[in-house]
């Protein structure tokens, strides 16, 4: 009884304590080496390294600090620190953006991917790097009101989101007005692709980073892209449940679309834009996980309907149209085979 006892207790601490960063210094972190004054009304988080909801806002408040936490210069190195004793979860992808609307646009600055808080492939959770050092880049606008934004895609275990955002000030001897550069994206958050378990290939959901739209930030608003550019939300996946639905992003916050997206488990599309989407029975015995390792298939070279799927030839697997385009081929498991159960859904059934 007492090794059972102190094995959900070690289980148990595991758990609860992530990464987060400690530097510049998110809202309302008690961990920061020198922290400002409270704002009027607010408290500091003790769960600052705990995941961020499904469903609720990807950051833990949009009160910003009284004052900036960092004062950094356009063009100039800058540090990133995060604070140890934190499960690192074999590591992932890091984003590092800058917004001027409190997060509701992020533009990448940069970004560690595969093995953020490692210096290589592991299963560990004992994080190898606590800081990254680049070069901000030199037309980042300057702003006394500017937010910096970290989010990390975990390599290892429950699909989850991590965030920090801290109030920061910029100075740029250059003038640049506004900054181009990737939109950040919040994967296994409402509104947004899951991105499953690395289970060793760490390149699982890079392609999602690398293809996401450009966006403009500048500290006088950034300007909304062309209206032949917008497209309906992304499809979300879910892996805890038999229902397939599109959910809608949290308050003060537009999710990016996404070019791409590897599910999970059993998926049902809907064609967008979707209203109301019924639940989807499943008869199959158990839900087979789908792997990113997956034979490719020829592309139709076709248009499709975002969000179709349909079986490939030979049915060991499936694509998704992601803005008119099929997708690379995900296989199904072992002992199944692609069904398509209409032509906007499929599933991997028992052979």
């Amino acid at each position: 009884m007492l090794f059972k006892i102190a094995s959900v207790a070690a289980l148990v601490s595991s758990v609860a304590a992530h990464m987060a960063m400690s530097e510049p210094c998110p809202r309302f972190s008690p961990n920061c080496a020198t922290l400002p004054p409270l704002p009027a009304g607010q408290g500091y988080n003790y769960n600052i390294k705990n995941p961020i909801d499904y469903d609720a806002p990807v950051f833990i408040s949009d009160t910003p600090w009284p004052q900036p936490v960092a004062s950094w210069t356009a063009g100039q190195p800058v540090t990133v620190k995060f604070q140890p004793d934190g499960a690192a979860h074999g590591g992932g992808h890091c984003q590092f953006a800058i917004s001027y609307d409190n997060g509701k646009t992020a533009a990448v600055v940069h970004k560690v991917m595969e093995h953020c808080f490692f210096n290589g492939p592991s299963d560990g959770n004992n994080a190898e790097v606590l800081q990254y050092t680049f070069n901000l880049p030199a037309d980042v606008p300057a702003s006394s009101k500017a937010q910096f934004i970290w989010i990390w895609t975990n390599a290892i275990g429950n699909r989850e989101l991590y965030t920090g955002i801290a109030d920061i000030s910029i100075a740029n001897p250059g003038g640049s007005t506004s900054y181009t550069g990737k939109s950040a994206i919040y994967p296994n958050h409402a509104g947004y692709p899951t991105i499953p378990e690395f289970n060793g290939d760490y390149t699982t959901g890079v392609s999602l980073f690398d293809n996401a739209p450009n966006v403009v930030v500048s500290p006088g608003g950034s300007p909304a892209p062309p209206a032949s550019s917008a497209q309906p939300p992304a499809p979300v996946y879910s892996s805890s449940a038999v229902e397939s639905k599109s959910v809608a992003p949290p308050v003060g916050h537009t999710p990016a679309p996404q070019p791409t997206a590897e599910p999970t488990v059993e998926v049902t599309a809907t064609e967008p834009p979707a209203t109301v989407e019924p639940t989807v029975p499943v008869t199959t015995p158990a839900t087979p996980v789908y792997t990113s390792s997956a034979p490719t298939a020829v592309p139709t070279g076709s248009a499709c309907t975002h969000g179709a799927l349909q079986c490939v030839s030979g049915n060991a697997g499936f694509q998704q149209c992601v803005w008119g385009v099929w997708s690379a081929t995900f296989a199904c498991s072992s002992g199944t085979v692609c069904q398509q159960t209409s032509p906007n859904a499929v599933i991997c059934g028992w052979a």
